[in-house]
């Protein structure tokens, strides 16, 4: 990584992350998993010891993956605490509570590669049709929320490298979302919002 990346401004105006802050949530995203593992207990840290962009309010999604395959991921999609914060509480969270997992184990430490995605604020999309839809849609760019009722599901705009299909990728969310592949409602709320993602 070089250089200072910064948010789409369209979607929402965010500090920008530098080298060093990306660094520094990498280091502890695994600071988080070694001492809950180790210690059983939560790694405590000092907020206002950070630069202002950890400091401000985001969410974010913590992957884990062990040797290429998914080995967790937990994450919100609306900021409720500092940046840093948020990304120390996902990183043990997907790495002990994610439910399709078992706890990671020590042995396991060692092999896993940490990603974190910082989001922007999610903002609605407006379309007459499944066609209209998909038209708006960016692959590689767009992190997408649907909703239908008591169903919601997303994904991360990193999951457009194993499904670059914008026709796919829907159908492939709405079955995460409980609905059927081919379900379609006029009354169905999406949410488009994008990420900065960057990986150990």
């Amino acid at each position: 990584m070089t250089g200072i990346v910064s948010w789409d401004t369209e979607l929402m105006p965010f500090i920008e992350l530098s080298d060093e802050d990306q660094q520094k949530l990498l280091s502890l995203a695994r600071e988080s998993i070694q001492v809950r593992l180790l210690f059983e207990r939560d790694l405590q840290i000092d907020e206002a010891a950070f630069s202002p962009a950890l400091q401000q309010q985001a969410s974010s999604f913590v992957t884990l993956r062990k040797k290429d395959k998914l080995r967790g991921c937990i994450g919100a999609l609306e900021a409720s605490q500092p940046l840093v914060m948020d990304v120390v509480h996902h990183a043990a969270a997907s790495a002990f509570e994610d439910p399709r997992f078992p706890a990671v184990t020590r042995e396991e430490v060692a092999e896993l590669r940490i990603e974190v995605s910082a989001l922007t604020e999610p903002t609605p999309l407006s379309f007459s049709s499944e066609a209209d839809l998909l038209s708006q849609l960016k692959p590689d760019e767009d992190g997408l929320i649907i909703e239908m009722g008591r169903h919601r599901a997303t994904f991360l705009p990193t999951v457009w490298s194993s499904i670059p299909d914008k026709a796919q990728f829907m159908e492939q969310l709405k079955l995460k979302a409980g609905l059927s592949a081919d379900f379609w409602s006029d009354n169905l709320k999406v949410w488009r919002y994008h990420a900065l993602c960057f990986q150990e």
